[in-house]
């Protein structure tokens, strides 16, 4: 059997040529993982919605025996239930305790208010960028880093120490992964100590609270690893989002015209940047608790199952021309954020940040543009689609 490798995702030179692959053998198919194990690819849209809430499917892989997930990716035992241990990767009523008591600090009343402190960020980057360069490096980048720092409350001067472990974590060799994920779980322990006797008016210090108050139903383990798992997704997807956007909108000039002409269409516009290239490309594993029969085969009890997230996002069954970019797209129930139990905790500071970032960058630089051809543009090996580098003249 020729089975696609979901490791294409690490080395494909053209993503979208590899996933349309994907989808074209069937909303449900069987591959091969990184390490080689067996693993049931769902790429059709519907199918993916099911796998993501049908209770049939389990989030919780560390209570299954087929597939030994940390070793796979990489973590050591040591640090692997802290890295383990985010909110997708519990089940209820674990995750419906969880995701109650982080709701508690992680507030939209909170990302509410954080929207005037990230216009300043955002108009203080851009004053760095005026004459051009890397677009990543001195925007996409430090925008949801600073944004996501000040949330929580990692001091300044720790940003670029925990941004390399943090960088490491996604890297395809596995010494690194071990060794950032070692660094990340030593220091969050530290900064949750630094907070109980110094507490802050920071998302960190809240959730020290929440767990003072809640010993009992709030472990330590998770809550390094929920300050962890809101530190690394707080930044990653987003740089992946802010750029990407930038990039359509400088490779198709079309948009570009578009999105000044009605600066209003920008809220929809990044649901369809999310839509059509957005950062996080495969979902949270997931495994069979029984027989389940999806996409017209039926994936046996106890199998790995992988919803790709790019696939169902291009699915012609859901989406009328998905691989056309609409501004204005009305029907756009895109899976960019996740879907069900498991939708993103940050998904609105996400958007929040995006919008801001890209109508900000619209009304500074009316000529901005690609300093390089656009053939020369690159992207990062990895799970997580990101570019290299985006040089832009201002």
């Amino acid at each position: 059997m020729n089975e696609p490798e979901i490791i294409g995702l690490l080395t494909a030179a053209d993503r979208d040529a590899f996933l349309s692959g994907l989808g074209a053998k069937g909303p449900v198919t069987l591959g091969r993982y990184v390490d080689g194990t067996a693993i049931w690819l769902v790429t059709g849209y519907q199918e993916s919605v099911t796998a993501l809430t049908d209770p049939r499917f389990s989030s919780d892989l560390a209570r299954q025996s087929k597939v030994d997930v940390a070793a796979a990716a990489g973590l050591p035992a040591d640090v692997a239930p802290y890295l383990m241990s985010t909110l997708g990767a519990y089940d209820p009523p674990d995750h419906t305790r969880l995701r109650r008591l982080v709701s508690r600090a992680f507030t939209p009343r909170r990302v509410e208010l954080l929207r005037p402190r990230i216009q300043e960020i955002v108009d203080t980057l851009l004053d760095g960028l005026g004459g051009g360069g890397d677009l990543i490096e001195g925007f996409a980048y430090p925008l949801p880093i600073q944004v996501i720092c000040e949330l929580l409350g990692v001091p300044d001067d720790d940003r670029d120490t925990w941004r390399a472990w943090a960088a490491d974590l996604s890297a395809p060799d596995l010494t690194r992964v071990a060794s950032g994920a070692r660094g990340l779980v030593g220091y969050m322990a530290g900064l949750i100590a630094d907070k109980r006797t110094s507490a802050g008016d920071d998302l960190l210090s809240a959730l020290v609270r929440v767990q003072e108050d809640d010993g009992d139903r709030l472990g330590e383990k998770e809550l390094i690893a929920m300050a962890i798992s809101i530190l690394v997704a707080g930044h990653e997807t987003t740089v992946g989002l802010v750029s990407q956007s930038v990039w359509l909108l400088l490779t198709h000039p079309g948009l570009m015209r578009e999105l000044r002409a009605d600066p209003g269409l920008i809220p929809s516009a990044v649901e369809e940047f999310l839509r059509y290239t957005g950062p996080a490309e495969i979902a949270v594993m997931r495994y069979t608790r029984e027989p389940v029969e999806l996409g017209g085969v039926t994936i046996p009890e106890g199998e790995a199952v992988q919803v790709v997230y790019a696939a169902a996002n291009r699915d012609p069954r859901r989406f009328d021309g998905p691989d056309l970019i609409e501004l204005g797209r009305a029907d756009n129930a895109h899976l960019g954020f996740g879907h069900g139990i498991h939708y993103c905790l940050g998904a609105a500071l996400a958007r929040a940040e995006a919008q801001i970032a890209l109508r900000s960058l619209l009304d500074r630089f009316p000529g901005l543009a690609l300093a390089v051809p656009a053939a020369e543009i690159t992207w990062q090996p990895g799970m997580k689609r990101a570019l290299s580098a985006l040089p832009v003249r201002t």
